[in-house]
């Protein structure tokens, strides 16, 4: 590895630093959302907003929000769209801790994608790092998440497998796109299914439980002034974390990238403890340091590699 090459890969992980703590506070108030408000109505207000800040600054900051490849933008933002629609919608009939643990497989996805559809090298310290990172994980969500397999379990899976072929096209498709208009796709896309959500359940409406509970099932309410404020929080710190995210898998190797994410779970648990007094099981806390483990196992060899 060139020293140009392991300075991106070190930038990448402190882009992915900002991205997990910017994102795992903002999740942490999902639930006061989705108390309220439904699923789609959240993508789609959301998405919203996010465009109306990228538009806000586009002139001052000089982003470039015209694709140079629309096809593959499309095609990405599609991906990713599809893969967190599958993610939240898992939510409706599976425990979150097996959800979560389902999502959690791209990086392995992503080592997978790599090697066998774009020939890239993996190498032992890499597949080490995401088997570290993944029994992390696991030991984080509890023993339930690996429970009550069937086919609906596959699902969080395949939003993983989605995933991570966004995270992989982000690089291998879209090397001349900036961040700004990546972000603006993937804003897009989610967008327009949470339309398309709403514009359903308003023609076929479910009878949907109170709270959070309801969140999948729920069309669109008239929501109070708390769920468009805690919403326009998600699109500010999306806009925030998810630009970072995307610009790492630009200036390093999906498979290096994909394992730093590992980190959402820390932020997410650190966030959860100041916000909310959550505490930690000492099973889960072990879990934790193995999932920084495996990113310093990524670090301290870009550098040997330098």
């Amino acid at each position: 590895m060139t020293p140009m090459t392991q300075d991106r890969t070190l930038t990448a992980a402190a882009m992915v630093m900002v991205y997990a703590m910017v994102i795992g506070f903002t999740d942490n108030f999902v639930r006061v959302i989705a108390a309220e408000g439904g699923l789609w109505q959240f993508h789609a207000t959301r998405s919203v907003m996010a465009w109306g800040v990228l538009l806000v600054l586009m002139r001052p900051f000089r982003l470039r929000l015209r694709p140079v490849n629309l096809r593959a933008v499309v095609a990405r933002s599609a991906i990713h769209g599809v893969a967190m629609l599958i993610y939240f919608g898992a939510l409706a009939f599976l425990p979150v801790a097996q959800v979560a643990a389902g999502l959690f497989t791209a990086p392995i996805f992503v080592l997978l994608i790599s090697r066998f559809a774009y020939g890239h090298p993996i190498g032992p310290v890499r597949i080490a790092a995401v088997a570290v990172g993944f029994v992390g994980v696991v030991l984080v969500l509890g023993p339930e998440a690996m429970g009550a397999a069937s086919i609906a379990a596959v699902l969080p899976v395949l939003a993983g497998a989605l995933y991570a072929l966004g995270n992989i096209a982000t690089r291998e498709w879209c090397p001349e796109e900036s961040a700004e208009t990546l972000l603006g796709g993937f804003f897009a896309a989610l967008g327009i299914l949470g339309v398309i959500g709403m514009l359903l359940f308003s023609l076929v409406p479910q009878d949907a439980v109170e709270g959070a509970a309801g969140f999948v099932e729920r069309g669109p309410v008239l929501a109070s002034s708390r769920f468009y404020f805690w919403t326009f929080v998600q699109a500010a710190g999306s806009l925030l974390g998810v630009g970072m995210m995307i610009k790492a898998y630009q200036l390093a190797d999906a498979s290096r990238v994909s394992v730093f994410e590992y980190v959402i779970l820390p932020a997410s648990a650190l966030w959860g403890w100041l916000l909310w007094g959550e505490h930690l099981t000492p099973v889960a806390a072990f879990g934790m340091l193995l999932i920084a483990a495996a990113g310093t196992m990524i670090a301290l060899r870009a550098r040997q590699q330098g």
